[in-house]
Order: C-alpha cells, then structure tokens, then sequence
C-alpha cells in the first residue's frame, strides 16, 4: 500500500485507532496505548500533527482529527484483486 504524505506506517495507525474507537479527540495518553508493530508513542501523533492530519489543544495533551484526516479516513480502500473481481 502507498501511503500518502510519506505518511509512516506508525502515523497510519493512529488514524485507523481513530477510525476504529469513532471518535475525533484523542488524549496523548490513549495514543501512547495504541499497539504498533514497531515504535509508537506520541510521535507519530506529533508527525501527524506536523503534516495537517492532527490538531493539538492549547495544552498539547490531546489531538483532534482536520478536515484533511476525516477525508482521508473517508477512503474505501479495496484491494485490486477484490474490485476487479466483479468483471
């Protein structure tokens, strides 16, 4: 899969844990519990943050979903073999 933005695998799992929970708030304490395969914690938020799919609040204890991640999240992703398979 092409991640856009340069988007990193770790970045792409906190969006899909927001996805995931239904919500559009995150604490910086639930993103660090988010399981990823390798790294984690609170950068990837922060990259997400730096690249327009994250706001944080005054205090930096939370992070909020932009327009730019609700569209990207809006994605149906369907793998070639499964959209070509209705031919």
């Amino acid at each position: 899969m092409l991640l856009p933005q340069d988007m990193t695998v770790q970045e792409m799992r906190v969006l899909q844990e927001f996805r995931r929970i239904g919500q559009e708030t995150m604490t910086l304490e639930e993103i660090r519990t988010i399981r990823h395969p390798v790294g984690g914690g609170e950068a990837p938020a922060w990259g997400l943050v730096e690249k327009g799919y994250l706001q944080a609040d005054e205090t930096r204890q939370s992070v909020t979903l932009t327009a730019r991640a609700k569209e990207f999240l809006a994605i149906e992703a369907v793998p070639q073999v499964e959209a070509s398979s209705g031919d």
